[in-house]
């Protein structure tokens, strides 16, 4: 990017791990059930760094650029731990947006006080979008690139944290990743239809885990690198989706579809 409209170094990205750690380190590790899911959004989020770093770099981000990044990754989800101490789930619906909320804490707690006002409104503005269904048309050019940025790197990690749990839930439920869901065989005909017509599904569509599998297949639609697609090709993550799902014609045309369209956009 030729210009930019934030100011931030690497010591800057130094300090704020520092504050992650510390703020993270205050949630109550006697609470086992807040524990593990704390434990859950950390790990999360350090992988979401780790992310959007292997995107930043495939796609030739400068020094500069990469810092940024690695920020809005660290406070993407700064709101989840104190939602989930608060309301014990992870689903918005039932809560708070986690996106404003994590605004709000790290205003609360003057955690981009050292940064130019510029810097830390444009830090603040990805973070309010990185969970919205559709980005708002009249950001800035630059604003949008790191929000997607933002939002691919994010969708990665999820596909692991929710693969990885669809493989080993018969070992230990847990309803914060499974939104308090019904675990039915039903599909809703609104999800598929919007599935086979290569949209993406809203969370007011979902009524059963099953929807909310499907979701999740849909987020392939909404994916803006090519690195992105490469590493979800790679991960296998969609081939856990589908085989988690009941084993019906239909589910089988839709990832059909779905993998014909990954590989053009890869190829």
């Amino acid at each position: 990017m030729k210009s930019r409209s934030f100011s931030i170094d690497k010591a800057s990205g130094e300090r704020f791990r520092e504050w992650f750690d510390e703020y993270i380190a205050t949630f109550d590790t006697k609470d086992r059930d807040l524990s593990i899911n704390v434990a859950l959004k950390k790990e999360h989020t350090l992988r979401v760094c780790d992310e959007i770093d292997y995107i930043g770099k495939e796609i030739g981000l400068d020094k500069s650029e990469l810092v940024m990044a690695d920020v809005l990754a660290l406070f993407h989800d700064i709101g989840r731990f104190k939602q989930y101490r608060a309301y014990r789930t992870f689903n918005d619906a039932l809560s708070v947006n986690h996106a404003e909320f994590g605004v709000k804490i790290l205003k609360e707690h003057a955690v981009l006080e050292t940064l130019d006002n510029k810097t830390a409104e444009f830090i603040e503005r990805v973070i309010s979008y990185h969970n919205r269904a559709v980005l708002p048309e009249e950001e800035t050019p630059e604003c949008l690139f790191f929000s997607r940025l933002l939002r691919d790197a994010d969708k990665l990690d999820i596909y692991f944290v929710l693969t990885s749990y669809y493989l080993h839930a018969w070992s230990e439920k847990n309803r914060a990743i499974e939104l308090d869901l019904p675990d039915t065989q039903d599909i809703s005909q609104d999800v598929l239809e919007t599935l086979m017509s290569r949209r993406i599904i809203s969370h007011s569509q979902v009524r059963s885990l099953n929807d909310f599998k499907l979701l999740q297949a849909a987020w392939v639609f909404d994916i803006n690198f090519r690195p992105t697609c490469r590493r979800l090709h790679e991960k296998g993550y969609l081939d856990i989706i589908r085989s988690s799902l009941p084993a019906t014609e239909q589910v089988d045309k839709i990832f059909k579809m779905i993998g014909s369209y990954l590989q053009d956009r890869i190829s």
